[in-house]
C-alpha cells in the first residue's frame, strides 16, 4: 500500500507492474484480488478514483476506512470498530461466509487486520459512493455548499436571531450502491435544493 502512495498510478495494475514494484513472489499476486475487492482496481486492473484518492497522503487513511467498510461489510456487523481482539470472531466469519479452511481464514483475518492499521475510522465523513465504488465529489461539494448557504443566511437574519440545523446521517454498511444513491438523492432534493 505504501508503494501505491509513492509511485505514479499505472494504466493497468498487472502482475508485471507488481513485479516492477519489487513484489516478485507468486504469493504476492493475491494482492491484486484484494485491491479489486477494496475498489482500488477495476476488474481489468485499471486504477479507480479510490486508488488515486488513496495516493493523497492526507486522505489515505480515510479512504482505506471507507474501502474496508465496503469490502468487509460482514466484519463490521461483528464490531463497528474491530481490533485484533476480534481475530477469532473475524476468522469464524470468514469460515462461515466463504466456506474456507482454518488456514485460509487465518490468512484472510491477518490481511484484514493489517489493512485495518492503515485506516482511520474516526476521520471518516459521509460521502456518496458511485457505482464504481468511489466517492462522488459532487455530492461532497453539495454538502459543503449547504454549510456556505447556512452561513450566508445567518449573516442576513434580522435582529441577530439565527437558527442552525445540523443533519447527521449514519450510512448503513452495505455493498448495494443503490442505497447510498437513494440517500444522497433524497438529501439533495429535500435539503440541499432551496
Amino acid at each position: 500500500m505504501a508503494k501505491i502512495k509513492e509511485g505514479t498510478a499505472p494504466k493497468n495494475f498487472t502482475i508485471s507492474h507488481l513485479k516492477g514494484l519489487g513484489f516478485k513472489s507468486s504469493n504476492d499476486r493475491a494482492i491484486l484480488g484484494v485491491l479489486k475487492d477494496l475498489g482500488f482496481l477495476m476488474d481489468d486492473g485499471t486504477p479507480t478514483q479510490r486508488y488515486h484518492d488513496y495516493r493523497d497522503q492526507s486522505r489515505s487513511k480515510t479512504i482505506m476506512a471507507s474501502a474496508l467498510r465496503e469490502a468487509y461489510e460482514e466484519i463490521f456487523h461483528i464490531n463497528e470498530r474491530p481490533t485484533n481482539k476480534d481475530r477469532s470472531a473475524i476468522m469464524g466469519k470468514f469460515k462461515s461466509e466463504h466456506n474456507v479452511s482454518d488456514s485460509v481464514a487465518e490468512k484472510q483475518a491477518a490481511t484484514f487486520l493489517a489493512l485495518l492499521k492503515l485506516a482511520d475510522f474516526h476521520a471518516e465523513s459521509p460521502v456518496a459512493i458511485t457505482e464504481e465504488g468511489t466517492q462522488d465529489k459532487h455530492e461532497v461539494s453539495d454538502i459543503n455548499d449547504v454549510h456556505a448557504k447556512e452561513a450566508t443566511r445567518q449573516k442576513r437574519s434580522p435582529q441577530g436571531v439565527s437558527l442552525r440545523y445540523n443533519v447527521e446521517i449514519h450510512l448503513p454498511a452495505t455493498k448495494d450502491i443503490g442505497v447510498y444513491n437513494a440517500i444522497f438523492k433524497s438529501l439533495k432534493e429535500h435539503i440541499l435544493d432551496d
